[in-house]
Protein backbone atom coordinates (compact mmCIF):
# COMPACT_ATOMS: atom_id res chain seq x y z
CA UNK A 1 0.00 0.00 0.00
CA UNK A 2 1.75 3.52 -0.70
CA UNK A 3 0.81 6.62 0.79
CA UNK A 4 1.12 10.09 -0.49
CA UNK A 5 0.38 12.38 1.74
CA UNK A 6 -0.91 16.03 0.90
CA UNK A 7 2.67 17.18 0.48
CA UNK A 8 5.68 15.24 0.42
CA UNK A 9 6.93 14.72 3.45
CA UNK A 10 10.88 14.36 3.82
CA UNK A 11 13.13 11.62 5.61
CA UNK A 12 13.19 13.65 9.00
CA UNK A 13 9.14 13.77 8.86
CA UNK A 14 8.85 10.25 8.45
CA UNK A 15 11.14 8.84 10.46
CA UNK A 16 8.99 11.28 13.35
CA UNK A 17 5.66 9.13 12.58
CA UNK A 18 4.46 6.91 14.63
CA UNK A 19 5.54 2.61 13.70
CA UNK A 20 3.23 0.90 11.80
CA UNK A 21 1.80 -2.60 11.79
CA UNK A 22 3.35 -3.87 10.01
CA UNK A 23 5.83 -1.61 9.20
CA UNK A 24 5.92 1.13 6.44
CA UNK A 25 9.21 2.76 4.26
CA UNK A 26 10.16 5.58 2.63
CA UNK A 27 11.30 5.94 -0.75
CA UNK A 28 11.68 9.02 -3.38
CA UNK A 29 9.10 10.50 -0.90
CA UNK A 30 6.42 7.73 -0.72
CA UNK A 31 5.34 5.53 2.26
CA UNK A 32 5.29 2.26 1.59
CA UNK A 33 3.62 -0.14 3.93
CA UNK A 34 4.76 -3.54 3.74
CA UNK A 35 2.51 -7.15 3.53
CA UNK A 36 1.39 -8.56 6.81
CA UNK A 37 3.47 -11.61 6.94
CA UNK A 38 1.83 -15.10 6.36
CA UNK A 39 2.67 -18.57 6.95
CA UNK A 40 5.05 -19.60 4.18
CA UNK A 41 6.94 -15.89 4.91
CA UNK A 42 6.87 -16.22 8.53
CA UNK A 43 8.27 -19.78 8.87
CA UNK A 44 11.31 -18.81 6.49
CA UNK A 45 12.55 -15.57 8.17
CA UNK A 46 11.70 -17.18 11.77
CA UNK A 47 13.89 -20.40 10.78
CA UNK A 48 16.52 -18.22 8.49
CA UNK A 49 17.35 -15.65 11.18
CA UNK A 50 17.39 -18.31 14.01
CA UNK A 51 19.87 -20.82 11.60
CA UNK A 52 21.85 -17.32 10.93
CA UNK A 53 22.37 -16.67 14.65
CA UNK A 54 23.29 -20.08 15.35
CA UNK A 55 26.51 -19.76 12.90
CA UNK A 56 27.17 -16.87 13.38
CA UNK A 57 26.74 -14.74 15.92
CA UNK A 58 27.94 -17.02 19.38
CA UNK A 59 31.42 -16.36 17.53
CA UNK A 60 30.96 -12.53 17.18
CA UNK A 61 31.08 -12.72 13.12
CA UNK A 62 27.77 -11.35 12.22
CA UNK A 63 24.30 -11.08 13.51
CA UNK A 64 20.65 -11.37 11.95
CA UNK A 65 18.16 -9.12 13.00
CA UNK A 66 14.23 -9.41 11.54
CA UNK A 67 12.10 -6.75 10.62
CA UNK A 68 15.21 -3.71 11.60
CA UNK A 69 14.67 -0.35 10.45
CA UNK A 70 17.76 0.84 8.29
CA UNK A 71 17.93 4.44 7.46
CA UNK A 72 20.51 5.33 4.72
CA UNK A 73 20.94 6.86 1.73
CA UNK A 74 17.64 8.90 1.29
CA UNK A 75 15.45 5.91 2.13
CA UNK A 76 14.24 4.08 5.37
CA UNK A 77 13.64 0.38 4.61
CA UNK A 78 12.65 -2.19 6.91
CA UNK A 79 14.35 -5.86 5.50
CA UNK A 80 12.68 -8.94 6.60
CA UNK A 81 16.40 -9.89 7.81
CA UNK A 82 18.91 -7.21 7.99
CA UNK A 83 22.76 -9.19 8.51
CA UNK A 84 25.46 -7.10 9.78
CA UNK A 85 29.40 -7.99 10.42
CA UNK A 86 29.41 -7.66 13.75
CA UNK A 87 31.89 -4.34 14.14
CA UNK A 88 29.53 -2.83 12.07
CA UNK A 89 26.61 -3.28 14.49
CA UNK A 90 25.61 0.14 16.06
CA UNK A 91 26.07 0.22 19.73
CA UNK A 92 25.40 2.55 22.79
CA UNK A 93 27.98 3.91 25.16
CA UNK A 94 27.79 0.24 27.20
CA UNK A 95 28.11 -1.52 24.38
CA UNK A 96 24.82 -2.75 24.11
CA UNK A 97 23.19 -2.39 20.94
CA UNK A 98 21.57 0.77 19.54
CA UNK A 99 18.16 1.43 18.17
CA UNK A 100 19.36 3.29 15.24
CA UNK A 101 20.54 1.54 12.33
CA UNK A 102 21.78 4.72 9.89
CA UNK A 103 23.83 2.51 7.80
CA UNK A 104 22.82 -0.53 5.19
CA UNK A 105 23.48 -4.26 6.11
CA UNK A 106 25.93 -6.29 5.01
CA UNK A 107 23.22 -9.02 3.26
CA UNK A 108 19.65 -8.72 3.01
CA UNK A 109 17.16 -11.24 2.87
CA UNK A 110 13.53 -10.80 1.66
CA UNK A 111 11.24 -13.04 1.32
CA UNK A 112 8.40 -12.04 -1.40
CA UNK A 113 4.74 -12.12 0.11
CA UNK A 114 1.95 -13.22 -2.07
CA UNK A 115 0.71 -9.66 -3.63
CA UNK A 116 4.05 -8.28 -2.74
CA UNK A 117 5.81 -6.22 -5.63
CA UNK A 118 8.65 -8.18 -6.21
CA UNK A 119 9.86 -4.92 -8.49
CA UNK A 120 9.90 -2.61 -5.16
CA UNK A 121 12.06 -5.37 -3.39
CA UNK A 122 14.18 -5.94 -5.86
CA UNK A 123 14.63 -1.97 -5.74
CA UNK A 124 15.23 -2.09 -1.75
CA UNK A 125 17.94 -4.57 -2.84
CA UNK A 126 19.49 -2.78 -5.72
CA UNK A 127 19.58 0.41 -3.07
CA UNK A 128 21.32 -1.48 -0.38
CA UNK A 129 24.04 -3.12 -3.42
CA UNK A 130 24.86 0.85 -3.85
CA UNK A 131 25.80 1.65 -0.38
CA UNK A 132 28.24 -1.28 0.33
CA UNK A 133 26.21 -4.17 0.93
CA UNK A 134 27.72 -7.06 -0.13
CA UNK A 135 25.32 -9.27 -1.17
CA UNK A 136 21.15 -9.45 -1.25
CA UNK A 137 18.83 -12.64 -1.33
CA UNK A 138 15.37 -12.48 -2.68
CA UNK A 139 13.12 -15.62 -1.52
CA UNK A 140 10.64 -16.57 -3.54
CA UNK A 141 8.36 -19.68 -1.81
CA UNK A 142 5.23 -19.86 -4.46
CA UNK A 143 8.44 -20.41 -6.91
CA UNK A 144 10.75 -22.26 -4.56
CA UNK A 145 13.63 -20.00 -5.99
CA UNK A 146 15.90 -17.78 -4.07
CA UNK A 147 17.32 -14.91 -6.00
CA UNK A 148 20.99 -13.69 -5.12
CA UNK A 149 22.15 -10.27 -5.98
CA UNK A 150 26.25 -9.04 -5.69
CA UNK A 151 27.97 -6.12 -6.86
CA UNK A 152 28.98 -6.10 -10.00
CA UNK A 153 27.81 -9.51 -11.28
CA UNK A 154 24.69 -11.08 -12.80
CA UNK A 155 21.67 -11.93 -10.62
CA UNK A 156 21.58 -15.45 -10.00
CA UNK A 157 18.59 -18.02 -9.39
CA UNK A 158 18.59 -20.88 -7.68
CA UNK A 159 16.13 -23.60 -7.72
CA UNK A 160 17.50 -27.00 -7.72
CA UNK A 161 17.45 -28.54 -4.50
CA UNK A 162 20.41 -29.64 -3.77
CA UNK A 163 22.23 -26.53 -4.79
CA UNK A 164 23.67 -24.32 -1.95
CA UNK A 165 23.53 -20.76 -2.04
CA UNK A 166 26.27 -19.05 -2.01
CA UNK A 167 26.64 -16.52 1.14
CA UNK A 168 28.79 -13.31 1.64
CA UNK A 169 32.82 -13.95 2.48
CA UNK A 170 32.05 -12.91 5.94
CA UNK A 171 29.34 -15.89 6.32
CA UNK A 172 31.57 -19.06 4.94
CA UNK A 173 30.29 -21.13 8.20
CA UNK A 174 26.76 -20.71 7.29
CA UNK A 175 25.40 -23.10 4.92
CA UNK A 176 22.20 -23.76 3.52
CA UNK A 177 20.77 -25.92 0.48
CA UNK A 178 17.66 -24.79 -1.45
CA UNK A 179 16.11 -27.86 -0.71
CA UNK A 180 16.52 -27.10 3.36
CA UNK A 181 15.34 -23.76 2.78
CA UNK A 182 11.78 -24.59 1.67
CA UNK A 183 11.67 -27.92 3.84
CA UNK A 184 11.02 -25.08 6.67
CA UNK A 185 7.64 -24.55 4.98
CA UNK A 186 6.89 -28.68 5.48
CA UNK A 187 7.91 -28.78 9.54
Amino acid sequence: MVQTPNKALTLEEFLKLPETEPASEYMHGQIVQKPMPQGEHSAIQTELSTAINTALKQRRIARAFSELRCTFGGRSIVPDIAVFTWSRIPRKDDGGVANVFAIAPDWVIEILSPDQSQTKVTKNILHCLKHNMQMGWLIDPAERSVFVYRSNQPTDVFDKPEIHLPVPAFAQDFSLSVKALFDWLLE
